[in-house]
This record gives C-alpha cells, sequence and structure tokens, in this order.
C-alpha cells in the first residue's frame, strides 16, 4: 500500500510534462539537479534557526533595546480571584454583562470591579513592547541577510529557464536556508505576538512552504528564488520600521513606512504578477505541454497574490490615514486596555505611542509575506 501510494505521489506526470521524465534530471555529466532527499535537511535546521533566534534575541535583540530606549509600559496587575480566575480560563476573557453579574454575586465584588479585574488580566496576557521588539529585530537580520543573498543568487540570471537546467551551489543553500526559515516562523506562531490577521499568516506561511518544495521538487527552482528575493526586499523594510516604532522613533519610523509601502506596491503588485507570474503562466507552454505540475505550481502562486492585495489594502488604507493625520494606531494590534472611565490611567512609555507596524506580514498596521 504505501509503495503504491509512493508511486503515485511520485508519477512523472504529476511532477513533469509529457517530454520530460525523472531520468531525465539524473545527476550526470556534473549537472547537479534538485532532489526531493534534498529537502529533508529544512526540518532540523529550522529546528537550529528557533534556537539561533533564542540566542540573539536574548543576547543581540535585547541589548540594543536598551540602547534604543524600548521602554515597557507599568501594568497593573489582576488581584489574584480564584472565581474570576477559573471563569477567564475556561469561558472566555471578555464576560457579557449577565456573566458579569453573576460573577460579581459569586465573587462579592462590584460589577464595576469585575470589570476592571478582567481588563487587567487581559493586559497580563498581551505581549510586551520588548518582546515584540525583539521579534522584529530578529526578522529584521534575517529578511536583510536574506536579501543579499537573494540578489547575489538572482542577478544577472534570466527570469525562467529550461526544466533540464541544473542548480547552482549558491540557488541549494538559497533555498535549503529559505525553506528552513519559513519552517521556523511556522514553528513558532503560536508563541509569538498574535495580530488580527493570524489565520492569513499562517496560510501564507504553509502556501510559502508549499510553492518552495514544489518548485524544488519540479526544478522551478529559478521562479522560485526570484519569489524568495521579492518578499525579502519588503520585508526587512517592515521589521526595521516597527523597531523604530516601538523605540518611540516615529519620525523614523514614518519615512521607513513609506519606502515600504511604496517598495511593497511595486514588487507584489506590479513585479510578482506582470512579470513572474507571466515568467510562470506563459513562457513555460512555449517549451512544454501544460502538466498538472504547471496549474498546481500557478494557483499556488494565484493564493500568494491573493493575499499580497489583501495586504495591500490595509497598507494603502494606513497610508491614506497617515497622510490625512487620521492614523492613530496599529489596527491589527492587540490593543492595551487603559482604565480612565475609573480615573485609573496606566502609565505609559514608547509602547504607548502611536503604532504604525505590527509584527506579522504587510497588513500595514504591522511580516510577512513572507514569505512570504
Amino acid at each position: 500500500m504505501l509503495q503504491t501510494l509512493y508511486d503515485y505521489f511520485w508519477w512523472e506526470r504529476l511532477w513533469l510534462p509529457a517530454n520530460l521524465t525523472w531520468a531525465d534530471l539524473e545527476d550526470r555529466d556534473g549537472r547537479v539537479y534538485a532532489k526531493a532527499s534534498d529537502l529533508y535537511v529544512t526540518l532540523p535546521l529550522a529546528l537550529l534557526f528557533l534556537i539561533i533566534r533564542y540566542f540573539f534575541e536574548l543576547y543581540v535583540a535585547t541589548p540594543l533595546a536598551a540602547l534604543m530606549n524600548v521602554k515597557e509600559k507599568t501594568r497593573l496587575r489582576a488581584p489574584p480571584n480564584a472565581t474570576l480566575e477559573h471563569f477567564y480560563l475556561t469561558s472566555g476573557k471578555q464576560p457579557k454583562q449577565v456573566e458579569v453579574d453573576l460573577l460579581s454575586r459569586q465573587s462579592g465584588l462590584s460589577g464595576r470591579q469585575v470589570e476592571r479585574w478582567f481588563r487587567r488580566r487581559r493586559n497580563q496576557d498581551r505581549p510586551s513592547v520588548l518582546k515584540k521588539f525583539r521579534e522584529a529585530s530578529w526578522r529584521f537580520t534575517y529578511y536583510l541577510i536574506a536579501f543579499v543573498a537573494g540578489v547575489s543568487v538572482t542577478v544577472d540570471k534570466p527570469w525562467f529557464y529550461d526544466l533540464r537546467k541544473s542548480i547552482l551551489p549558491s540557488q541549494y543553500w538559497y533555498y535549503i536556508i529559505e525553506l528552513s526559515f519559513y519552517w521556523s516562523l511556522l514553528f513558532s506562531i503560536a508563541s509569538d505576538v498574535k495580530r488580527k490577521d493570524f489565520k492569513e499568516q499562517i496560510i501564507h506561511h504553509v502556501a510559502t512552504i508549499i510553492l518552495l518544495s514544489f518548485s524544488w521538487f519540479a526544478n522551478y527552482v529559478r521562479a522560485g528564488t526570484l519569489i524568495m528575493a521579492l518578499h525579502d526586499s519588503s520585508d526587512s523594510l517592515l521589521e526595521s520600521a516597527k523597531m523604530f516604532n516601538y523605540a518611540g522613533w516615529k519620525n523614523t519610523c514614518n519615512n521607513i513606512f513609506i519606502v515600504f509601502a511604496i517598495v511593497f506596491i511595486i514588487t507584489r503588485l506590479v513585479i510578482m504578477p506582470f512579470w513572474i507570474l507571466h515568467c510562470t503562466l506563459v513562457y513555460p507552454l512555449e517549451l512544454y505541454p501544460a502538466f498538472f505540475g504547471y496549474y498546481f505550481f500557478n494557483v499556488m502562486m494565484a493564493v500568494l497574490q491573493i493575499l499580497h492585495i489583501f495586504w495591500a489594502y490595509f497598507i494603502l488604507r494606513m497610508a491614506y490615514k497617515f497622510i490625512t493625520g487620521k492614523l492613530v494606531e496599529d489596527e491589527r494590534s492587540d490593543r492595551e486596555e487603559t482604565e480612565t472611565s475609573e480615573g485609573e490611567e496606566t502609565a505609559t512609555g514608547a509602547g504607548a505611542k502611536s503604532r504604525l507596524l505590527a509584527n506579522g506580514h504587510p497588513i500595514l498596521n504591522n511580516n510577512h509575506p513572507k514569505n512570504d
């Protein structure tokens, strides 16, 4: 049974056009081709990325945060209360009015005190500014290095090439490292700062991993390297803008954001659909008849492009608010709740300042794409 499934999965007509077989892609005469087994190493490398990230955030990002004067917000903690804590953990973080009245009777507190307790308890679970800064620092460092590497791998090479052409060592390592990094993002997404586009981020990471893996199996390596380099170009700007935002450097953040928005629109709404998608949709048909892999690859590309349009909508909306002076904070942020109704304002630091960006991919209130 397993052998049958294996044979069906690797059936040549699924992965390759009719005039090409796996035998044509076997290493010979110094020519090296991509193999599925090459990607096994990406999983342990993803775990290595998580380890490197831990030490980077501890010994590089944290001192950098102190150097940039990243300040935490002083939060009022909810006093211990077994009844309210049990409801918070089992029934919900935002009780309805009927539930507030019931909890008030059970705990002996007034309704206003119950509401205040839940506000403080929710604030305790929200990520700190330091955590956001450390995550952004890690992603910025990776995306910047990856973009430089991507440019060196893709420069002076055709946008699309014959599937029978062999891969280069630089393309191999670029692919392996990028795919490992996206695996690490998927592994850590549950513990990272969550935004309103949490589901879209998961879809983005999964689609990117599938797209990269399939393009490697079927030797669409050139298209894959171009896609990764395009994503890294804007993602590094996004993460740097977040860093300055968390540090309270508003003018620097705003200026970088403007550059990021321009680069994002050009790379993902112009170059991606009108050049790269054109090369994967039109040019291959001049060399090979259409096959399942051709359709599958371009469907995944379409999913990625839809996500780009989704994020571009938020970017443009934020840009409009930025130009009109209506921008207050990151719309995807899990907002800190204050207690002004009680006259108890929490002490604020740089984290309470206007947030242009946040963690994740370009929803302008915050990627990545990343890849994208």
